[in-house]
């Protein structure tokens, strides 16, 4: 499975599909509609419904193209079990060293949570190369120069909670390295279709609006 620098580097979105509440037999339309998109980020968070079992099929329908794994990581205990299916994108709500590493024991993708200079400082201490900034829609986008100032250039910032196609280009340009969208995309009663109208809708805003015309 790549990895979120090269998924990035091969022309993928910047962005992380959250797919909470995703029924494992729905999992495979609603991936293909994902990437096909070009969001190859994908992450069920471990508060849905038999998570590991949609995790899974992902990652055995896309795995050769796209970067699954789970959200909501709470416990350390969870992340072998996630790496057994093949899963490489570790995501969670808060800074929790314990499972920070475990998921780079296992080589994943971790994005632990912060909204802090302390907690983001801890997470990296804690060995996080990436953060998940959340809930993002509780701080302007400015939050993330003036985290970014007391950070090593190197960490890489995703923005998480209200992001929508209104302002995804916003916090990129903030400086955001990506995002990650849930219900302007996914709801747990959207059909495919509906799910590849707005994978499409938030594409088509962040390459039209991004700089330089694309993103």
């Amino acid at each position: 499975m790549p990895s979120l620098d090269e998924i990035l580097e091969n022309g993928a979105l910047p962005v992380i599909a959250i797919l909470r509440g995703l029924m494992p037999g729905d999992a495979l339309e609603i991936g293909a509609a994902l990437v096909e998109a070009g969001i190859r980020a994908i992450e069920v968070p471990l508060n849905s419904p038999r998570p590991l079992e949609s995790i899974a099929l992902l990652v055995d329908a896309f795995g050769d193209r796209a970067l699954v794994g789970a959200g909501t990581v709470l416990d350390s205990a969870a992340v072998g079990p996630l790496a057994a299916l093949g899963a490489r994108l570790l995501v969670a709500p808060n800074c929790d060293p314990a499972v920070i590493g475990a998921g780079i024991a296992h080589e994943m993708d971790v994005l632990p949570g912060v909204c802090t200079p302390g907690e983001a400082l801890a997470a990296v201490a804690a060995g996080a190369s990436r953060l998940k900034l959340f809930p993002a829609s509780s701080v302007p986008t400015s939050h993330v120069k003036l985290l970014k100032d007391v950070l090593p250039q190197s960490i890489g910032i995703w923005a998480v909670g209200g992001v929508d196609p209104t302002n995804a280009v916003a916090w990129i340009e903030a400086g955001a390295e990506g995002v990650a969208v849930g219900s302007c995309v996914f709801r747990p009663d959207s059909t495919p279709s509906e799910v590849a109208i707005r994978a499409h809708s938030l594409a088509s805003s962040m390459r039209t609006r991004g700089k330089g015309g694309s993103i």
